[in-house]
């Protein structure tokens, strides 16, 4: 049983035993060790009867500043086992021949009882485990009809007694609580071959996922673009829970599409290399984004999107995204919401909210997720106006929580794509947890569901780690990677050019710019090479050789994005969401926001019109993806001179009272990855060309 060691990282609540890592940029949890605890293992004592073997290196060991406080066997525990595939070999060859166009098997899914019949965990496996659960006292609270995934929950005593061990409450530095074993595990013989381990709990430290969004003040924190303006109050309660987030407006000027407005007279000079500095884009609205990606003639003519189901997958709800996607599309002249086009699926309570009982705080940032709802429905809808949108919101930004969505909606076939604006800090490090991601998107593959994520905002993520690397889940190669391009849109809503988003920043003090022309790095869209994944049948020929071994090990690798869209804040989407004022109100607003959580809801949106233009859903668009030809791909090359933007923020994102800063944001900033013609790990294979993507995807031409 491939298990975790460390519960070194669960906080304990009045909810129960919830497990969180600390993220290099905070500390939100305590620091577990990672260790893969692998076979051979050994028999547990007579005592047990035979029945159990131990589980190896399972005991925590105390580190300096840790404090053991005792026992604490009545306290809540949760945590979450995943059950193994059968023939995952099988089933990998079988999602790549339903989803690769030159396989006579293509779009011949399968339905999600032939997937239980053929590869899921068996219903005795689920009963074996669910009986030595149960036997120990704890409560099963969630088994899929898949039994990919188990969750139990019950007393620390009832926990001890099914894994034969003593689970302690400690004190880190941080005075983060956590439970952690201080004997070792032991599990049943007949579940260590049934289960590979855990997603969360007893001995495992769970990841908190992060919107691929950019935050509100990112002259102060590099991420999530402000508000360009406020409007008239539309005085409402707040809703129960964690109240929207608060306000933030752009300061002017801002151009109200490509070039508009020219920044070169009032900022100092730029390097010669530079093309004219126009003021950023105040926020590109539906219509901009059609034209600009050829769609807008396709979804007059009815091509909208009609018959296909988006889920939008984040964590927690927006209350208010409904009436406030309402306002949005009124104010642009987009469609109006039919009824039951749009529904939420609201999580099953709510855990590390925003009223986290925790030394660490608001250890998921309930708020920010309001913001990446808002953004990836309003942007699906903004390129697919006539597709059913269904939003489920996790209870939390756990990954045993987001994965559980995922396997109800995959499992139940409750959509023809998924988009998922979210990702963690590199790539899978777990086994377990990549299994168990893996074991659903091969099931959705296999049923016919188009998986979108994310690529990641922090570029090669050298800033952020020291090493070179891609985000996980994006990483897996049964998804769609989305990476991000800077675009310029013009006057009639007519496509200028698009470039790698790459974002470097020189800040004008003292009549002079701090940092020269281009800058420091901000950030960027997430690319690279993975060192967990092996190349893809997909990429092959495709993907350069320096990028696919670019760690020179002679054993190729999945490379990420596979294609892009739009993500760049400095010519990102406006939005419409209610947000908290500095004076207590709560108010409607708009703000431009980027970041490859806006690619990812964009290429939804576009896969949905290409999936009615077909009649039928593309499934896994990999395969496809890269038989593409130019007419239907756009490559996103770097343009002949440096671009970029003058960028005016508020102080105080509010208003000028605390003064302004300007900035200059260039494109193209240099970092491992870089944009390049054909495909490059900043961008993947390119942008997808309207007509030719929708009507091309899917459709093999012979050499």
């Amino acid at each position: 049983m491939a298990l975790i060691n460390g519960c070194a990282g669960a906080s304990i609540t009045e909810q129960g035993c919830y497990l969180v890592l600390v993220h290099r940029s905070a500390v939100i949890g305590a620091v577990a060790s990672l260790l893969v605890l692998s076979l051979p293992v050994t028999s547990a004592s007579a005592a047990d009867g035979g029945g159990y073997v131990e589980v190896p290196n399972s005991t925590y060991v105390l580190t300096a500043g840790d404090k053991d406080l005792g026992r604490f066997p009545g306290d809540p525990v949760r945590f979450e086992l995943a059950l193994r595939l059968r023939n995952v070999s099988g089933a990998k060859a079988l999602a790549y021949a339903v989803s690769d166009p030159t396989s006579e098997h293509y779009g011949e899914f399968i339905s999600p009882e032939e997937f239980r019949d053929s590869f899921a965990p068996t219903d005795q496996s689920s009963r074996i485990v669910v009986r030595w659960l149960r036997r120990a006292g704890l409560t099963i609270t969630y088994n899929a009809a898949n039994h990919l995934l188990i969750a139990a929950q019950g007393t620390v005593a009832a926990a001890d007694l099914a894994f034969k061990t003593e689970l302690h409450r400690i004190q880190n530095k941080d005075g983060v609580l956590f439970a952690a074993p201080l004997k070792p595990l032991f599990v049943p013989t007949n579940v260590e071959p049934i289960a590979t381990g855990f997603t969360e709990g007893i001995n495992k430290a769970a990841r908190l996922l992060r919107p691929m969004h950019e935050n509100p003040s990112d002259d102060a924190t590099p991420k999530h673009d402000p508000p360009t303006e406020s409007h008239p109050p539309a005085e409402m309660a707040p809703p129960v829970g964690a109240p929207p987030p608060d306000t933030f407006v752009n300061a002017p000027p801002c151009s109200a599409y490509w070039g508009e407005k020219s920044a070169t007279a009032d900022i100092p000079a730029v390097p010669v290399d530079f093309a004219p500095v126009p003021y950023a884009p105040c926020g590109y609205v539906a219509s901009q984004m059609q034209g600009a990606y050829g769609v807008a003639d396709l979804i007059k003519k009815g091509i909208d999107g009609s018959g296909v189901t988006v889920a939008v997958v984040d964590a927690y709800n927006s209350p208010l995204i409904e009436q406030d996607s309402t306002a949005y599309f009124a104010r642009h002249g987009q469609p109006a919401w039919r009824t039951t086009q749009f529904r939420q699926v609201f999580p099953t309570g709510v855990r590390l909210g925003y009223n986290d009982k925790s030394p660490a705080g608001d250890l998921c940032n309930e708020q920010g997720w309001y913001g990446e709802e808002t953004l990836d429905v309003e942007a699906v809808h903004s390129m697919a106006p006539g597709a059913n949108i269904t939003y489920f919101g996790a209870a939390s930004c756990l990954d045993s929580d987001l994965l559980g969505v995922l396997n109800d909606i995959v499992d139940k076939r409750q959509a023809d794509i998924i988009t998922n604006s979210y990702g963690d800090t590199g790539d899978f490090v777990d086994p377990v947890l990549r299994d168990a991601y893996e074991a659903v998107f091969l099931e959705s593959a296999l049923v016919g569901i188009g998986m979108f994520f994310s690529s990641g905002d922090n570029g090669d993520e050298l800033v952020n780690t020291g090493d070179r690397t891609v985000d996980a889940p994006a990483s897996s190669p049964w998804v769609t990677a989305v990476g991000g391009t800077s675009i310029g849109i013009g006057k009639d809503n007519e496509y200028l050019f698009e470039t790698g988003w790459s974002t470097g920043r020189s800040t004008l003090k003292g009549g002079a710019w701090d940092v020269a022309p281009p800058g420091a790095f901000l950030y960027g869209a997430g690319g690279g090479t993975s060192q967990v994944f092996t190349q893809p049948k997909y990429q092959q020929g495709v993907v350069p050789a320096d990028i696919a071994d670019y760690f020179k090990t002679g054993k190729p690798g999945r490379a990420v994005p596979d294609i892009s869209a739009v993500g760049d804040p400095q010519t990102g989407m406006l939005i419409g969401i209610t947000q908290t004022s500095p004076d207590g109100a709560v108010r409607f607003g708009e703000y431009r926001i980027g970041g490859t959580s806006l690619a990812s809801p964009i290429m939804a949106g576009i896969e949905a019109l290409s999936d009615q233009a077909a009649g039928h859903p593309h499934g896994f668009a990999n395969p496809a993806i890269y038989q593409l030809r130019a007419e239907a791909l756009r490559d996103v090359v770097n343009p002949p001179q440096i671009l970029s933007v003058a960028r005016v923020n508020y102080n105080n994102s509010n208003d000028d009272s605390a003064g302004l800063t300007t900035s200059l944001r260039s494109f193209n900033f240099g970092q491992t990855i870089a944009t390049r013609s054909g495909y490059d790990d900043t961008t993947g294979v390119g942008s997808p060309k309207g007509k030719g993507y929708v009507y091309g995807l899917g459709q093999h031409v012979d050499e």
